[in-house]
């Protein structure tokens, strides 16, 4: 996912630690629901952490973690008890926090007395803002040293802050406190089984004189702007049963963590795209919002749109070194603010990926044959087009017909695709590759535009274009075939080096050229054969390095981890190729290993083999949620009932082969077309209602771009 060179790697957020995620907004405690400075903690707000400490006493005493309870995405409620201070180990007094997030947080604190006598308390919350940007945080370097000042007020805190020309602030705020310039406190008598509660919130303060908008805690029975919004987000997505009730929780969890993963367009807040993944992600990515929103087109289509629409507003326009942008290119990432440089670039937005901008191509192609009014389709065209220009030019620089990178500064990805971590690209040997590189699943998705665009183009009655786009994806495939097939090895190098020679260490990578069709259908045997090896399936998923390889490490990042996302490619491409059997291994291995972190899939986790571990071994600083982790149940369930619409050929296609531990699958509200239809499946059988006028249900698989392609340029005969 985001990517990392050797000196920018997260650190861990330590066990017990709870995330809660609303819009770009996130906040990162420790189980009892303080917030530590020296730990990659606190309240994110635009990229910068607006709360580092967080610590709350009861007569002087922290507060043991009892229980903590995600709620919602955004919701949390902590339990924990005071120590008592003669040495008994019950405690009577019991402490309850209920923290909601938004632009801030809303915290209910309540102190629970289970004795029978009178109990005075001194609950203290001790405050500290440190302004970071996310990636001081997240990188444990924090550089700029604030000039602050703290405004106590009767009911409120206000802690103002400068660095250089740039000013931020916070507000803390809470009727019943006695507000000092660092501390909230209180005293309180709570009686005999009685119970002592209080109201505190912190949100970040404008830039303009006025009074900050206050954090509004709703009236008992009413739902918060938080709720509201989910419950908006609840109505319009697929409602589904399912006989296995495990799968069928798994399923839901993901449909929380994605609605709670959708973020505003800054430049046009009604559009939704999907941000990468919490904690240090939650913003705008091309790959993986790309791929996030493609695994998720039969919850909501309208996140795919979003997202490429929001890419087009951003694509490249002129050539700059230190951001990599250059004309037609889609960007990586953006960030809110970078006012400490440590971005990707120094700017707000980075362009160095080389995987970004035929994705974009291959996913409008997908958002087309969903139904979209034809308008927003053809908007969007002229950046499709900008964005194959730049596949031709700045992507494949040496013109060899392989999309390289290199990066452009010291500043930059070292390595470019998904597996952008410094040593993800090696020899079997573990050697390193040297750039430029060319990867193999790269030009797997070259090959996916080229078609995507060509059917379009067929679709508006342009045949010239997509009779070139056509040869040129004939001619790429040929040459694909030739030059990263290892036929001494039986699989497909992952990439070619700054020599071309094939780096010939055996990865995830060639699973994806199957989701694309660019594979030989003579190799796929042997690709299939070795992707399911037991050097490479763990039992929970392929691996991302096969463990005879030189640089393997089952605890690594890329060399040997298992990662959600990239199985769930690997096994539509496994479908798209006829392997059945080896599909579901994959889905059911996944589904189980959700069921370790109830039911919801981390980013990753370590590659130790099922049979030593009898449980997935998490990694120690995967993101959770992310966004195609989240998505990843949704899709390995859609493959395997083989759900394809295509609007403009008016059809439906469905040919489930979801194994029978699986049970019955019951979907209602399920979008299409700009209406709703039910869907029972039942074994091999399925049936569907409400499709909108002019759509037919067709039991088969649904032609590939590649096919409908090729059947346009045959000539009608008599």
């Amino acid at each position: 996912m985001a990517g990392w060179n050797a000196d920018t790697a997260a650190g861990p957020l330590g066990a017990g630690t709870i995330t809660l995620v609303e819009g770009s907004s996130f906040c990162i405690s420790a189980a009892n629901g303080d917030i530590q400075p020296e730990h990659p903690h606190g309240v994110f707000y635009e990229d910068t952490r607006i709360l580092s400490r967080w610590n709350l006493t009861v007569n002087g005493q922290e507060i043991e973690p009892l229980a903590a309870e995600t709620r919602e995405p955004y919701r949390a409620l902590f339990a924990g008890r005071v120590p008592r201070s003669d040495g008994y180990a019950d405690s009577p007094l019991i402490v309850e926090r209920l923290r909601e997030l938004g632009a801030g947080i809303a915290e209910e604190i309540s102190v629970r007395n289970y004795s029978s006598d009178a109990v005075e308390c001194v609950v203290a919350l001790a405050v500290e803002s440190d302004f970071a940007d996310l990636f001081e945080v997240k990188e444990a370097r924090i550089q700029r040293r604030w000039e602050q000042s703290r405004q106590p007020d009767a009911d409120s805190l206000t802690i103002l802050a400068a660095w250089q020309d740039v000013r931020k602030g916070v507000v803390v705020h809470s009727r019943d406190a006695d507000v000092g310039p660092e501390t909230l406190s209180y005293r309180a008598v709570i009686p005999p089984h009685g119970q002592w509660t209080t109201h505190v919130s912190v949100v970040p303060k404008g830039a303009g004189p006025g009074p900050t908008a206050p954090f509004v805690h709703p009236a008992a029975g009413e739902m918060s702007p938080r709720d509201q919004r989910r419950q908006a987000w609840v109505s319009k997505i697929p409602v589904l049963q399912m006989g296995n009730r495990t799968i069928e929780r798994t399923l839901r969890r993901s449909y929380d963590d994605l609605g709670a993963l959708r973020i505003e367009d800054p430049r046009d807040p009604d559009r939704i795209v999907v941000a990468a993944g919490a904690p240090w992600f939650m913003t705008l990515f091309g790959r993986d919002s790309l791929f996030a929103s493609i695994m998720a087109m039969t919850v909501d289509p309208s996140l795919a749109l979003g997202t490429v629409q929001t890419l087009a507003d951003r694509q490249g326009a002129v050539v700059d070194l230190m951001s990599e942008e250059e004309p037609g290119k889609i960007l990586h990432e953006v960030r809110l603010d970078v006012s400490s440089g440590l971005a990707l670039g120094g700017k707000s937005a980075y362009y160095g990926t080389a995987d970004a901008t035929p994705l974009f191509v291959l996913v409008l192609g997908e958002v087309s044959r969903w139904g979209f009014g034809p308008d927003a389709i053809a908007a969007l065209l002229p950046h499709a087009d900008r964005a194959l220009e730049w596949i031709w030019s700045y992507g494949d620089r040496d013109g060899d017909g392989f999309v390289e990178y290199a990066r452009l500064n010291d500043r930059g990805l070292i390595n470019q695709g998904w597996k952008d971590s410094w040593d993800g690209i090696n020899f079997a040997d573990g050697r390193l590759a040297e750039a430029p590189i060319a990867l193999c699943e790269v030009q797997g998705y070259v090959y996916g535009a080229y078609m995507a665009r060509a059917w379009m183009a067929y679709d508006g009655g342009d045949e010239a274009l997509a009779a070139g786009l056509r040869a040129r994806a004939a001619r790429l495939k040929k040459q694909f075939n030739e030059q990263f097939w290892l036929p001494e090895r039986g699989y497909y190098a992952i990439a070619l080096d700054k020599d071309k020679r094939p780096v010939d260490a055996c990865a995830s990578n060639m699973g994806h050229c199957l989701w694309n069709g660019i594979i030989d259908e003579d190799k796929a045997p042997l690709v299939v054969e070795r992707l399911m090896s037991p050097e490479m399936f763990s039992g929970w998923g392929v691996r991302t390095l096969a463990s005879d390889m030189g640089a393997y490490n089952p605890a690594s990042y890329h060399n040997g981890s298992v990662w959600p996302h990239d199985n769930a490619i690997i096994q539509a491409g496994l479908l798209r190729y006829g392997f059945v059997e080896e599909a579901q291994r994959i889905s059911t291995a996944l589904l189980e290993a959700a069921e370790y972190s109830e039911g919801r899939l981390p980013e990753l986790f370590c590659g130790f083999d099922r049979q030593h571990f009898a449980a997935p071994v998490p990694y120690p600083t995967a993101c959770s949620p992310q966004a195609w982790a989240a998505t990843t149940p949704i899709y390995l369930v859609t493959n395997l009932m083989r759900y394809n619409p295509h609007v403009s050929q008016g059809g439906l296609w469905m040919d489930p082969v979801l194994p029978e531990s699986y049970g019955d699958l019951h979907i209602t509200n399920a979008p299409m077309a700009g209406g709703r239809i039910t869907i029972d499946v039942s074994g091999s059988d399925a049936t569907v209602q409400g499709l909108p006028d002019g759509m037919v249900f067709h039991h088969g698989t649904r032609p590939w771009m590649a096919d409908l392609v090729q059947r346009a340029e045959l000539p009608e005969k008599d």
